[in-house]
């Protein structure tokens, strides 16, 4: 069991700056926000630090840069973070500010945002000094962003060498349901993997298959890996391996409608159901999302335990207006398929107690 120390257990904050990474990398369209799920799960922590007096220094970064790109600037979420502070004070305007050497935004009543943290090739190096320089902004470092919490960057992990941290309450809240799953799952327990990526799914298919009642791989991972999946689990545990593999529609885009069935089937008798990936191509044509689609709406009708998760996925169901449905909806792609395959994640290593 893993034990943080936790934003939760200080009782003031007050005169201390405190520097709060959280997960800006959200999806726009045409310069606008598509989808604020991993904005609005920081919310929580935001409000906690302002009532317990705290100032807030925001850290965070949007897709790739190589350097400097102006079509990754993160004023679209100091936008967002300033729609959400003139809820609370209507007269508040958003406004271009220096913090230390960065550059960034004053979005809200003690709240600053600075732009892109991955402008900074010293980010991903985990530079020490860069690390240090980033401490220079605040009294205490909370991370509140589990979505790369499996990242070694200069912001998630080499900054807790310099200051007190601390986890926030998503992340606290990550932890505590998906360590849940893992030690002691409401069963049956049915897992959905899906997406296309093999290298990336296969550790979590390798780990439920040892802990979950059932293991259900759709997407292309199913149809271009099936014998490596087989081979694999019958490889480690020398018998028979609980997955169950999806066929293909014609096309190769999604998974046939028996498939379907098979996983409604199983899936109607789960007590708890964990899922992460689309099972077809989702962004192209509305008839390879046919079993994803079909999946997703008989899942949320379910009375079981659902958590969601990746990227691809929780946007797909914000789209179809069903996310909401879900009991927990994890802000993690890769960082919540590697806490599930068993991995030591560095900026979850870094908050331990």
């Amino acid at each position: 069991m893993v034990k943080l120390k936790v934003i939760s257990s200080l009782h003031s904050l007050s005169g201390k700056t405190v520097i709060l990474r959280i997960d800006s990398d959200v999806d726009l369209k045409d310069g606008k926000i598509i989808d604020d799920t991993r904005l609005v799960a920081s919310l929580d922590t935001i409000k906690l630090i302002l009532d317990l007096s705290g100032e807030i220094n925001l850290i965070g970064h949007l897709g790739r840069p190589e350097g400097v790109d102006e079509k990754l600037t993160l004023y679209p979420i100091a936008m967002w973070f300033a729609h959400q502070s003139r809820k609370y004070n209507p007269n508040f305007k958003l406004e271009e500010i220096n913090i230390g050497k960065l550059a960034g935004w004053k979005v809200g009543d003690h709240i600053n945002l600075i732009e892109n943290i991955r402008f900074f090739p010293e980010e991903e190096k985990n530079n020490p000094e860069f690390a240090r320089e980033l401490a220079l902004l605040g009294d205490i470092y909370v991370d509140d962003a589990f979505a790369v919490s499996h990242r070694d960057h200069a912001s998630i992990s080499g900054i807790t060498k310099y200051l007190p941290s601390y986890a926030g309450l998503h992340l606290e809240k990550e932890v505590k349901v998906l360590t849940e799953i893992l030690d002691n799952p409401k069963r049956p327990l049915a897992v959905l993997i899906g997406g296309a990526k093999i290298e990336t799914k296969l550790p979590m298919v390798e780990k439920m298959h040892h802990v979950a009642d059932y293991v259900l791989v759709g997407g292309e991972i199913a149809e271009q890996d099936r014998v490596l999946i087989k081979v694999q689990h019958e490889k480690l545990t020398g018998q028979k391996s609980a997955v169950i593999v999806s066929e293909a529609s014609e096309n190769g885009n999604d998974i046939d409608q028996k498939s379907v069935e098979n996983f409604c089937q199983i899936l109607g008798l789960a007590a708890t159901i964990v899922w992460n990936g689309p099972v077809g191509v989702i962004d192209k044509d509305e008839k390879d999302e046919k079993g994803t689609k079909e999946l997703a709406e008989f899942i949320v009708k379910q009375k079981s335990y659902k958590v969601v998760g990746g990227g691809d996925t929780l946007a797909y169901l914000a789209r179809l207006n069903l996310l909401d449905k879900f009991d927990f909806v994890s802000t993690g792609g890769g960082a919540m398929l590697e806490f599930l395959s068993g991995k030591k994640l560095p900026g979850i290593a870094a908050l331990e107690d």
